[in-house]
């Protein structure tokens, strides 16, 4: 098909310098780059909205991980949606919405195998970033496939306010938990977490030692530990852990921005006569849920039985500042940038 009109220069967003600690405004550049017109089997796509996810702070680290690091000088990449504005692959037109991974631009040209369709008819474009993206997957599959959740479980979760914390917590509930306890940082996302995402307890981790706090929301200790922090948040979580608990680790904000080794959790030797069992999660190793966790979760959105929110950044040129205050905790559930503001 051939492409529609397009500018022939967009923005995106670079990685300037390497952050030493917590990144700053000038580790990021804005720059001009000339927009590519699609090759075969490719797809031209004007990004409407971003994603910014805690995991894009380890990927600005020279270090080998799970996941290329960015390179400097060239532009960073992470969800996206937005539409087709030119298309040489079959199964893609103009105006088909779509999913895909070279955010932090304007304008985006990918292989079409690359971008998935989705219907903005069914849910708002940003929930596929979110509550119907990885976001969701990586709640869904992460209590179920790696935590093994079972009825009755106590459930704790950390950085329970965010976007994948908040839906840790609902789907306990809804799968039989019987007590679901989480940690955020201010009384407003306390008080939210129990009011409106039906958390059974919720403390703020910063008004006394999170171990101390955990003991009176669960005194008969927890089952399971879904960890979005690391740090004093998991030493805490192994020892209130029962015997052949679980601790799913997602996620260790706590540490991301630190230049020097953490200092808990200092008490792992417990994981030995408790036989409790900490596994890591990537997101990508459960692709195969995708189908299960789509129609389960659309069904908890449309009952109401579910409910998500977002923290929506506007315009293109806040993108790294977004990212910034996603560091800082300033969001509540799942932040995006909306560039069509």
């Amino acid at each position: 098909m051939a492409e529609q009109a397009a500018p022939a220069t967009a923005r995106e967003w670079h990685l300037a310098a390497r952050p030493q600690g917590w990144p700053v405004p000038t580790d990021f550049a804005l720059v001009e780059a000339p927009v590519r017109i699609p090759g075969p089997g490719e797809i031209l796509v004007r990004n409407a909205f971003l994603s910014v996810d805690p995991y894009m702070r380890g990927r600005m680290n020279d270090v080998k991980s799970y996941v290329p690091p960015f390179q400097l000088g060239e532009a960073m990449d992470g969800g996206a949606v937005g539409y087709v504005v030119a298309s040489e692959a079959e199964g893609f037109a103009p105006g088909d919405a779509v999913l895909h991974g070279l955010g932090w631009r304007e304008y985006a040209t990918l292989d079409a195998g690359h971008a998935v369709k989705v219907d903005p008819a069914a849910a708002p474009l940003s929930a596929y970033l979110g509550v119907l993206g990885m976001t969701g997957l990586t709640a869904y599959a992460g209590l179920l496939a790696v935590g093994g959740l079972k009825e009755g479980d106590k459930v704790f979760v950390s950085g329970a306010a965010g976007a994948v914390g908040s839906m840790v917590g609902q789907i306990a509930k809804l799968k039989g938990a019987s007590l679901v306890v989480g940690s955020a940082g201010s009384a407003e996302k306390v008080a939210k977490l129990v009011e409106e995402y039906g958390f059974d307890a919720a403390f703020n981790y910063k008004d006394a030692p999170v171990a101390e706090q955990l003991a009176k929301a669960a005194p008969d200790g927890i089952d399971l530990y879904f960890d979005n922090v690391g740090g004093d948040h998991l030493e805490a979580a192994i020892g209130a852990l029962n015997v052949h608990g679980r601790a799913v680790l997602c996620g260790a904000i706590a540490q991301y921005n630190e230049t020097a080794a953490p200092a808990a959790p200092r008490n792992l030797a417990l994981a030995i006569g408790k036989r409790l069992r900490l596994e890591g999660l990537l997101v990508r190793d459960h692709a195969a849920l995708q189908p299960q966790f789509v129609a389960e979760v659309a069904g908890w959105l449309a009952s109401g039985e579910l409910r998500h929110e977002e923290t929506v950044v506007d315009g293109f040129e806040r993108a790294a500042d977004a990212f910034l205050d996603l560091l800082r905790g300033v969001n509540t559930g799942k932040m995006v940038v909306r560039l069509d503001a």
